[in-house]
């Protein structure tokens, strides 16, 4: 990092130098959870880092793979990992709004109504085969995952805290799913697509499930107060100017490809990611960074998190469908195009 100041190069340091120290204490237990998750979880550390990620970061995910990746299990061990309270909804065709934030209750002795909560009030919802449900069940959980609060009635009433959605939906069946409409998977910071394990973790995966042993369980290490900490710790990361103007030539690319030698990439993309894309790329940044035990945002961090940030956030034209151009391969464009500080 450059600094045009000796005297502030010299405190900036020394500020980092204490930031890291920081870092390292209040990073601890992520070492922690990792160990347990690892007891349940066999290979997929890409996607165990990305819920570390999003989970501080203050964000919610999106796993997307083929059924058996286990996608319900990791988020299941990551939620025991801490003492928390977690609730699992199975989205079906038929689900109502009422079975997700809540309905009214008639009381007939007393002649009053009372709310009764739904299971969106835990601090962890994992919302499986979200693209089963109908959209007025998208539009319930919309405001769940935006505003952390949940009109029941008249009243509203605000989650707890930490509060995080963690979905997944399986791209490979279309019979009786309603795709997730743009406005809702942009309220998701990271959008994982999970592949199969290698060959070595699946031998050792069918292992863990014939063996005759009871099957490992996570302990719980830390409390929903560690969470909240570490999350005011990730906001404290140190990010040089020169990084947040990488981070928004990322995004302004994916808008205005010509202004960044990506004219062929113009009648491709239909729409580019918002302002919400360059805060989530940054704060995704921030928090790997945090898992790495580091004080502060270099660019490879920015480069580690882009695609999963990003890849939900950019609309393809009809003409890079037809061509079978990806997002993935857009975003890979542009970041080999686009300036590294």
């Amino acid at each position: 990092m450059e600094f045009s100041d000796s005297s502030t190069a010299t405190t900036t340091s020394t500020d980092i130098r204490a930031l890291n120290e920081m870092i390292q204490r209040e990073s601890a237990f992520i070492d922690l959870i990792r160990m347990e998750m690892k007891k349940v979880i066999v290979g997929q550390e890409y996607m165990a880092d990305r819920l570390l990620i999003a989970l501080l970061a203050d964000g919610h995910i999106l796993l997307e793979g083929v059924p058996g990746l286990a996608k319900t299990l990791a988020i299941n061990t990551l939620s025991k990992t801490i003492h928390a309270d977690f609730s699992r909804i199975q989205f079906t065709p038929d689900l109502l709004p009422a079975d997700l934030v809540g309905t009214t209750i008639y009381n007939a002795k007393t002649g009053e109504f009372s709310n009764k909560p739904g299971p969106v009030f835990a601090n962890f919802v994992l919302a499986d085969e979200i693209n089963r449900a109908p959209a007025k069940v998208q539009s319930a959980l919309l405001e769940a995952m935006q505003e952390r609060q949940v009109t029941i009635g008249d009243k509203t009433y605000p989650l707890p805290k930490p509060f995080m959605v963690l979905a997944t939906q399986n791209p490979v069946e279309q019979e009786g799913t309603y795709p997730l409409p743009e406005a809702q998977t942009d309220r998701f910071m990271l959008k994982v697509i999970l592949d199969y394990p290698k060959i070595e973790d699946e031998k050792q995966i069918i292992r863990m499930n014939v063996s005759s042993a009871d099957f490992p369980k996570p302990n719980p290490v830390c409390k929903p107060e560690d969470i909240l900490k570490a999350r005011s710790a990730v906001r404290q990361v140190y990010m040089d100017e020169k990084i947040e103007q990488y981070i928004v030539d990322i995004v302004y690319a994916t808008r205005v490809p010509r202004d960044y030698r990506l004219e062929e990439f113009t009648h491709l993309i239909s729409f580019g990611g918002s302002p919400r894309a360059s805060i989530s790329l940054a704060l995704a940044a921030k928090a790997y960074a945090f898992i790495q035990r580091r004080g502060y945002v270099i660019p490879e961090d920015v480069r580690a998190v882009c695609k999963d940030v990003l890849r939900h956030r950019i609309g393809l034209s009809y003409e890079a469908e037809a061509e079978n151009i990806t997002t993935e391969h857009i975003i890979s464009e542009i970041l080999n195009r686009v300036e590294v500080p």
